[in-house]
């Protein structure tokens, strides 16, 4: 039996995703999580042996979630969901360690085989995926994208930022100072050359560090 975690941030999409998957007996879906931080800690918990990870989520996105769960269960293989195909996030959560990546739209008709694929070992690109892949490789000596300008700590700061929280709210949430965020503050905007929360938010969208609108799950009264 194949152990799965869905991670999304909207429950409708979740319970779309284990609908298709609960169509094969062999996959169980063990958990869910509605963020890249829920995502890390049920992944330590439930121990899956796939995630189906959504890419773009408020707080923590997919790809660090993704760079988190493979550093500590490299076991534990990953197939990226996006509406999304544009290379950088593409190649991003490839580079953090995605076994495969399939969007939203071809969710029904690829989903299966790409976690079927990732169980086994093996890679899954859907075929518009493919495409980008060999276009970036080509166009690899492009300036670097945020993934390589920045750390892990300075990455989760400039979504953070972006996505409306204050300095002290960021430093809570990290369990750090506010003078340490204020830090990783001033490098990324120096690393980055950007100059204001505005750019920094406009970046962050564009490279695909959060989503354009971040719509966090509500409790259900």
């Amino acid at each position: 039996m194949v152990r799965i975690l869905l991670v999304d941030d909207h429950r409708m999409m979740r319970e779309g995703l284990r609908a298709i998957l609960e169509k094969n007996e062999a996959l169980s879906v063990v958990g869910e999580a509605a963020s890249g931080r829920e995502a890390v800690r049920l992944a330590q918990e439930k121990r899956p042996d796939v995630v189906v990870m959504d890419v773009a989520m408020p707080d923590m996105n997919g790809i660090e979630a993704t760079r988190a769960i493979r550093a500590a269960r490299p076991q534990t293989k990953v197939v990226a969901l996006s509406s999304h195909s544009d290379s950088r996030y593409v190649q991003a959560i490839l580079d953090a360690g995605a076994s495969g990546y399939v969007l939203k739209a071809d969710a029904y008709d690829e989903l299966l085989r790409a976690v079927e694929a990732a169980a086994n070992g093996k890679k899954y690109l859907c075929a518009e995926v493919t495409t980008k892949v060999i276009e970036n490789a080509l166009q690899r000596g492009a300036p670097g994208s945020v993934y390589e300008l920045l750390g892990a700590r300075e990455r989760e700061v400039l979504q953070l930022l972006a996505e409306g929280l204050t300095s002290s709210e960021i430093a809570q949430r990290m369990g750090v100072s506010t003078s340490t965020i204020e830090t990783h503050r001033r490098n990324v905007m120096r690393k980055l050359d950007l100059h204001s929360v505005a750019e920094l938010t406009k970046y962050a969208i564009r490279e695909g560090v959060t989503s354009v609108e971040p719509t966090p799950e509500k409790p259900s009264s």
